[in-house]
This record gives C-alpha cells, sequence and structure tokens, in this order.
C-alpha cells in the first residue's frame, strides 16, 4: 500500500514554514523575532543577531537588545540600520541597543496585510507541490503493478482531504494574523 505519511509530513512542514513567516510580519507591536532575518559583522564573519545577544521586547512599543560582547554594540546598531526592510533607527547607551518600533500607518497597515497575503498564496502552491509529488508517485506505482486502481482513488482522496485541511489552517493562520495587523 502507499504511504502517505510522508507527504502529510512535508504538508505540516510547509505549514510550520508559513507559522514562521509570519512571525517575521511587523504588527506595529515590537516581538524578538522581528529582527530573526538581521546579519550582523562580528568577529570576522556574519552572524545572526539572535546568536551574539540578547533580544527581548520589554514593551510595545521596543525591542531591547542585549549583546554577549558589548565591543559588538556598534556592529549591531549598524546591522539593524543598514536593514532597509526594517525601517528600525536603533540607539545604544554603551550596554544596550534600544530599537523603538514606530506605530503602522493605516496604509502601511494595509499594504502589509497585502504582502502577507502573497505569503498565504506561496504555502499554497507548496502544499499543491506536494500533491504533484504525491499523486505522481501512486500513478507510478499503480503503472509498476505495485497498487491497485482503487487504492489509487483511495490515495488521491486522502492526499486530497490533507491538502483541503492544510489549505484551511493556512486560511485560518492568515486571518488571525491579518485581524493582527489591522487592530491598531
Amino acid at each position: 500500500m502507499f504511504d502517505t505519511d510522508v507527504y502529510k509530513d512535508k504538508m505540516l512542514e510547509s505549514i510550520d514554514h508559513f507559522k514562521s513567516e509570519l512571525k517575521k510580519v511587523r504588527t506595529g507591536r515590537a516581538h524578538p523575532s522581528m529582527l530573526d532575518s538581521v546579519m550582523v559583522e562580528v568577529y570576522g564573519s556574519r552572524m545572526p543577531l539572535n546568536q551574539i545577544s540578547n533580544v527581548t521586547a520589554p514593551e510595545a512599543g521596543m525591542v531591547l537588545i542585549t549583546p554577549f560582547d558589548p565591543a559588538s554594540l556598534a556592529a549591531i546598531s549598524a546591522a539593524i540600520r543598514n536593514d532597509q526592510s526594517l525601517g528600525f533607527n536603533p540607539s545604544d547607551d554603551g550596554r544596550v541597543v534600544r530599537v523603538p518600533i514606530p506605530p503602522l500607518t493605516e496604509e502601511r497597515r494595509r499594504e502589509v496585510a497585502k504582502n502577507t497575503s502573497e505569503k498565504v498564496e506561496d504555502a499554497k502552491i507548496a502544499i499543491r507541490s506536494i500533491r504533484q509529488d504525491a499523486l505522481k508517485t501512486a500513478k507510478k506505482l499503480k503503472d509498476d503493478k505495485g497498487i491497485t486502481e482503487d487504492d489509487l482513488k483511495a490515495v488521491e482522496k486522502e492526499i486530497d482531504q490533507e491538502v483541503k485541511d492544510s489549505n484551511n489552517k493556512i486560511e485560518d493562520l492568515f486571518k488571525e494574523k491579518e485581524k493582527e495587523i489591522l487592530t491598531i
């Protein structure tokens, strides 16, 4: 019999990836994962910010970065400032870097929600791609007489149900995030 668990796991991985992408979306409230994409030039190489410092959000409008090595303060500030997609202007006091999170305008909130909907489509495309792989493998197995026509229909039905469930989960996650984005 054809094992669909491999493809179900891949769909779950796609949903988890989508969740991690949603965490990066700015909602107007400070969150430590907002700076996950920042790479800092220290010790002669580029390292993720969260590997050279402790990143916290003590209040809704501020991210606080405490470097493990105080000598890297200037490099951290420069890396955040140079990441134009973030649009943040950090300041440091010699011990920590403070990153004020400016409130989003209504227009910017709508733009962020629209960009997030593009991530939804990317996630659905990934799910469809996994579905195609599963069905192609099942049809090849049927052609090689590994499974019967009835088995193939059962596999198609099971995979299609899993795709439907995955897409519904993605939509629910998006609606929740969209509500969070558009709420002032």
